[in-house]
């Protein structure tokens, strides 16, 4: 049985031997491709977020917990706000980051490499000013002149916002003591009566904000001027705090206040991932779109109320939806087909002139395999050609048991039966050259009739 499988019309093993360097070359390029035209999603991303006990801070940590849910380690990056995130972004010190409306311009974003993932809430301006039962209550901005008023820390947002609504009103720098004191100390300067006011910008979530709007003797500034500063400061919408909306038993706050507020933006570095991008807007979807003290629901995350460009793909989801294939997949393995295509791009370009080679090398392996032989006979036959007088008898003899054990390793030769005519050739060959080396002997010997040559 094992006789009859040898003699086959076709051989697998020599199929595999003859497109394995074809198979490996193209296998190698499309690993190229695939890792280096779009590279995996890294497993690990920094977040710019903002000061101790900010909305930023409780938000980067809801994002860190939403991305570790798919193996995607967020790193946090504290800073005092808004405009060192932008720098950090800038310099490359994080990946993504918190920013604040009006922090930059299209066109400086562009030239930057930011791209916006969407608008997530408002965050307020918030003035909370300490009352003094003595002194008449401060109801207009102009009223702030001489006061001591922390404007928060150097890179944080609210001091460039709170200093361009000064000068909207004529209250010049020098009119206004500023401290620059982060957001907790600043808070516990003025329960301590050491500063008259602090502001700083942030959404209502923010701890610090939650406690002062039910402290006893710190009141907040209504902004009754607000839509006035939203048509002056595009960037900046006219928002609502209602009364009752922090304890309805307890009214408070006890009236509506008008405040003046940017909103919070997503930014990102251009080269940030587009998975991590999908990623980030799924997680901002969840944790943004409920209703809130400012918002409706569904309103938020958003393509609007951003002046830096969106990236193209959370511009997709918000138009679509998630990427069909994360509907139904883990984030990794969608991630892994959605990038597939560039291993059909690779595999197109290179299989179809490739796979002319395989015939060619597939026969020519075959075929070689009866050549090789010829090389050999024709060896022979030289020498036979080339054989002295003295000893051309030894030579003949010598060459003849070289033909004997050529024509044994030849009947060793296992070929498909479509390229056996080669091998029977070989072998009337074979016994063309024994019969012309016989015909020579018999020349040769003295005693030999005379012979015809077959």
């Amino acid at each position: 049985m094992s006789k009859i499988l040898k003699f086959t019309q076709f051989s697998l093993r020599d199929l595999f031997v003859a497109a394995a360097p074809t198979v490996l070359l193209i296998v190698g390029v499309c690993l190229l491709a695939y890792w280096l035209v779009d590279p995996a999603p890294p497993r690990s991303v920094r977040l710019g977020t903002g000061q101790e006990n900010s909305a930023y801070e409780e938000f980067g940590k809801k994002y860190a917990a939403a991305l570790a849910k798919h193996g995607v380690k967020v790193t946090m990056v504290p800073s005092a706000g808004s405009s060192e995130n932008l720098r950090n972004l800038r310099d490359g010190k994080v990946d993504i980051a918190f920013v604040q409306s009006g922090s930059t311009n299209e066109e400086a974003a562009e030239r930057e490499g930011l791209s916006s993932l969407g608008s997530l809430f408002v965050e307020p301006l918030w003035l909370f000013i300490r009352e003094d039962k003595s002194k008449p209550p401060i109801t207009k901005l102009t009223d702030l002149r001489g006061k001591k008023i922390n404007y928060g820390p150097k890179g944080a947002g609210s001091p460039r916002l709170f200093r361009q609504i000064l000068e909207l009103n004529g209250v010049e720098k020098d009119e206004v003591e500023r401290f620059s004191l982060a957001n907790t100390p600043a808070t516990v300067e003025l329960l301590e009566g050491r500063i008259d006011g602090l502001v700083f910008t942030s959404a209502p979530e923010a701890p610090l904000i939650q406690m002062l709007l039910q402290t006893p003797g710190i009141k907040l500034f209504d902004f009754n001027q607000a839509e006035a500063y939203a048509r002056k400061m595009p960037f900046l919408t006219h928002v609502m705090l209602p009364q009752g909306i922090v304890d309805l038993g307890r009214n408070i706050p006890s009236e509506d206040y008008n405040l003046i507020a940017p909103t919070a933006t997503l930014v990102a570095r251009e080269d940030l991932h587009s998975a991590l991008v999908d990623l980030f807007v799924q997680a901002a979807s969840t944790i943004h779109s409920g209703a809130g003290w400012f918002q409706q629901q569904g309103q938020f995350p958003s393509a609007k109320y951003t002046e830096i460009p969106v990236d193209a793909e959370a511009a997709k989801f918000y138009k679509s939806g998630p990427p069909f294939l994360q509907r139904y997949m883990t984030f990794w393995l969608a991630n892994f087909f959605d990038r597939m295509w560039v291993l059909v791009v690779a595999l197109g370009a290179l299989i179809l002139p490739l796979s002319k080679v395989i015939p060619p090398l597939y026969v020519w392996r075959i075929r070689s395999r009866v050549y090789k032989w010829y090389g050999q006979l024709r060896a022979v036959e030289q020498r036979v050609e080339e054989a002295p007088q003295a000893t051309r008898m030894q030579v003949y003899e010598e060459q003849l048991k070289r033909l004997d054990e050529i024509e044994e390793l030849v009947n060793q030769v296992s070929i498909p039966l479509s390229f056996a005519d080669g091998l029977y050739g070989l072998r009337s060959h074979i016994q063309f050259v024994r019969k012309r080396i016989l015909f020579l002997m018999g020349e040769a010997s003295p005693a030999a009739p005379e012979a015809v040559p077959v």
